[in-house]
This record gives structure tokens, C-alpha cells and sequence, in this order.
């Protein structure tokens, strides 16, 4: 691979000829050979939104040509039209801790390529970067990419999933299951009972991610290095976040105070919090879905999950609950991003945070993951498994826990050791309770009717 030589403020560094980037993300890629991981395609898109916005903005309040600045914004278009955009993003995800190489990579790749536009060099400090700092574009992008993710991909696939849990439960309302509690039997309920509780966990959760935008859409652009604003115009700050809405169709607006967006990463913890609250919402919707699918003989087998690969590479005919499991590792791994990023957030020395490419990667990744497995829940397991009626009808027929309706005419004492005869001798507690009360069958019968005894009540 041929060379060729770049400088920068520390000196000469040979960089790969095809490469539009220079010796800033060159010394990056030699001393970050880390993971391999790289930031986030959303994150890398919405720092090159952010600075076409700052062009558009800084060209309007005269600072950088129309030139200059068309030549900038027709370079960001023409980056995020090409389909392997990413190879000129190389910079691994653990860098220096503001983010500044993946800044520079941005600023040295459009200053190549506006260079090539117009009739002046174009510099990737001096222009493309003009009024900026890495330590407010950064943690900017940051709320630019998630807001984009959670507005965009993260609330609809929620709500998909939501809408595709209620009409399922809609379809199954007439199935009576045994209840349980502590994984043991209890009163009885309807299907469509435990699925609209589902549905609620998933509506609560979208409830306070879209009371969470708010601060999201709200941006540290203006504050540059430390948060006074220095080498930015006065009124920067407002024309870059009315740019950058226009861009986006998201709304932004300037951080109330620019010094708290640059010096802390607490939106983002919060939001990683509620990402986690939904990981935790999703691996309880996973958990009962497979222990409904359990068996199909020697567990409960109360529903079948549709069969969509087989499930073993030496048990014929097996067939496990693929889609839930995949949901659950993901829910598993939202919480370790959301460990991550809590330890990330507190490194917010004085007017700095320093784990900002590791917030950036976790959280777009734990939108990403949760906005695709969302959807692939909500189509691949909810809404196609099929009931089992005769084996909710089987397990209800035999759960002595019924007796809890006759509480109110014998008293607990008189219903437990009904129960626990029912229990015992491998009877339907009807039968147990007839034998051991007063009440006549058809009386007991109208009692311990599970379909009315899902409604509550005396």
C-alpha cells in the first residue's frame, strides 16, 4: 500500500495515499489499536449533519464563505450517500476520552473533500471546524445521534410492539390460564389478562423516553472548549440548533447552561437508565413466553411459539424459543451498556467528561439492539404463537388454589385443608369440595368458575 506524507502541529506522518483523511486520525489509528470496534455508523452520520450545520450556520452569520461553507455541506451529502461511507472512519471506539480524534477524522475528511469543491483550501481546523471544539461537537453528536435513534427507530418499534401485544391479547381473551405466583399455582386468569399487563410495561416505558426528549433535543454546540464559548459567535449556538433541526426534522435546541452538557454526560445516564428499565421490561415478557412454551409435554406447553429453525444438532424434531432468547441477550447486554455508561458518566472532571466515545458507542447500541429486537418480538413470537387449550383447561381443572373463591363462606382454615386434600389425593378441588362442605355442586360450580373468577370481586 502506497504512502503519502501529511503534517500536523507534532510533524510529519505518512498516511495511506487513498485515504481522505490525514495525520490527525492517522496518529489516532497507530496509537488506538484497541478493539477494532469503531464509533457507531448513526454516531459518525449525525457528526457529519452537525457539521454541515455548522457551515450553513457560520456562513450565515458571515464568518466563513457561502463558498466555503456550499462546498462543506455538498461534501457531508455526498458522504452520507455512499454506501461504504464507514471506510473513511477508522478510528477505534477507546480513543482519547473528548472524542477529539473522531472530531478531527470528520474535520480532515470534509476538508479533503470541500477542498476539492471550491476555489480555496478548505481547512479541517480552521473552517470545517470553525467555531467548535471537540468537547462541545462531541457531547452534542452524542444527543444528536440518540435523539435521532429514539425519535426515529426506538419509540416506533416500541409502540409497534405495544400495539401487537394488545391485539393478541385482544384475540386470546377468551382463553382461562392458571395464574402463578412465585412460579406456583395460583387463582386463575385470562390470557389476555397477562398480556395486556405486557403491553403496559412497554406503554410506560414510551411514556418516559418521550418525557426524556426534551432535555435529549437540548445541546452543548456554542460552549467550545470549556463552556464560555470562546472562538464562537455570540448567537452560533442558536443558528447551529435551528440548522441542525432542519437537517434532522428533530427539534434542538441550546443547552440552558452549556458548561453542565460539557462537564457532564447526566442526560445520557438517564436515558441509558430508562433503556435499561425497557431491557428489563422485554426479558420479563421473554421470560414468560418461554415458560408458557415449555415442554411441549413435560413442561407447561400452555402456548406454541412458532417453530422457526430447528433446535438441535442431534435431537431430532426439537424446536426451541429462539426469538425470546435472542430478545433476552439482548436485554442482558443493554444492562452491562447501561454499567458502562454509569461508570462513564461519573467521569466528568471539572469541565470535561472523558469517556465520551464509550457513552456514544454503549448508547447508540442499546438503541439499536432494543429498536430491532423490538419489532422481531412483536412479529416472530407475540403474534404468532398459537394456545394450547386443552392444556390450560387440564391444569385448571386440577389447581386446588380455586378453593381461595370459598374463603368468604368457610374460612381460609376450612378452604386449606380442602386444598390441601385436592392437593393430595390428585382430585379437582369441586369434587374435594363438595365431599367437605354444605354447599350443593351446582352452587360450587357458579363459585369456582375460573372465567368468573378472573373478574374479581366477592
Amino acid at each position: 500500500m502506497s504512502n503519502r506524507i501529511e503534517q500536523d502541529s507534532m510533524g510529519k506522518l505518512a498516511v495511506p495515499s487513498a485515504a481522505l483523511y490525514g495525520a490527525q486520525t492517522q496518529r489516532a489509528v497507530n496509537n488506538f489499536p484497541v478493539s477494532g470496534l469503531r464509533m457507531p455508523k448513526a454516531f459518525i452520520e449525525s457528526l457529519l449533519l452537525a457539521k454541515s450545520a455548522a457551515a450553513a450556520a457560520n456562513a450565515e452569520l458571515g464568518l466563513i464563505s457561502g463558498e466555503m461553507a456550499t462546498a462543506i455541506v455538498d461534501s457531508v451529502n455526498e458522504l452520507l450517500g455512499d454506501a461504504d461511507m464507514m471506510r473513511h472512519f477508522p478510528v477505534d471506539v477507546y480513543q482519547t476520552g473528548s472524542g477529539t480524534s473522531s472530531n478531527m477524522n470528520a474535520n480532515e475528511v470534509l476538508s479533503t473533500l470541500a477542498s476539492g469543491k471550491c476555489n480555496h483550501k478548505i481547512g479541517a481546523n480552521d473552517h470545517v471546524n470553525y467555531g467548535q471544539s471537540s468537547n462541545d461537537i462531541i457531547p452534542s453528536t452524542i444527543h444528536i445521534s440518540a435523539a435521532i435513534g429514539v425519535e426515529k427507530q426506538l419509540l416506533p418499534a416500541l409502540k409497534h410492539l405495544a400495539e401487537v401485544i394488545k391485539a393478541k391479547a385482544k384475540d386470546v381473551d377468551h382463553h382461562i390460564k392458571t395464574g402463578r405466583t412465585h412460579l406456583m399455582d395460583a387463582m386463575p386468569v385470562r390470557m389476555s389478562q397477562s398480556l395486556l399487563s405486557w403491553s403496559s410495561q412497554i406503554e410506560q416505558n414510551i411514556t418516559v423516553l418521550e418525557s426524556a426528549q426534551n432535555a435529549l433535543q437540548s445541546l452543548a454546540q456554542g460552549g467550545t472548549a470549556v463552556g464560555t464559548g470562546i472562538n464562537a459567535h455570540p448567537q452560533f449556538s442558536e443558528k447551529f440548533c435551528q440548522q441542525i433541526s432542519l437537517l434532522t426534522d428533530v427539534p434542538f435546541t441550546p443547552a440552558k447552561n452549556l458548561f453542565t452538557h460539557i462537564g457532564t454526560q447526566d442526560i445520557a445516564v438517564s436515558l441509558s437508565g430508562q433503556l435499561k428499565t425497557v431491557a428489563v421490561s422485554l426479558m420479563k415478557i421473554c421470560n414468560d413466553l418461554r415458560w408458557m412454551n415449555s415442554g411441549p409435554l413435560a413442561g407447561l406447553g400452555e402456548i406454541s411459539l412458532e417453530a422457526l429453525q430447528p433446535g438441535s444438532s442431534i435431537m431430532p424434531g426439537k424446536v426451541n424459543p429462539v426469538v425470546p432468547e435472542a430478545a433476552a441477550m439482548v436485554a442482558a447486554q443493554v444492562i452491562g451498556n447501561d454499567s458502562a455508561i454509569t461508570i462513564a458518566g461519573q467521569s466528568g472532571n471539572f469541565e470535561l467528561n472523558v469517556m465520551l466515545p464509550l457513552i456514544a458507542h454503549n448508547l447508540l447500541s442499546s438503541i439499536e439492539l432494543i429498536s430491532n429486537v423490538s419489532v422481531l418480538l412483536a412479529d416472530k413470537a407475540i403474534a404468532t404463537f398459537t394456545v394450547n387449550e386443552e392444556a390450560l383447561k387440564l391444569a385448571l381443572s386440577r389447581n386446588p388454589i380455586l378453593v381461595t373463591a370459598l374463603n368468604p363462606i368457610i374460612g381460609y382454615e376450612k378452604a386449606a385443608l380442602i386444598a390441601k386434600k385436592a392437593y393430595a389425593d390428585g382430585r379437582a378441588v369441586l369434587d374435594v369440595a363438595e365431599q367437605e362442605t354444605d354447599i350443593p355442586r351446582a352452587e360450587l360450580e357458579k363459585l369456582l368458575d375460573p372465567t368468573k373468577l378472573t373478574k374479581g370481586g366477592i
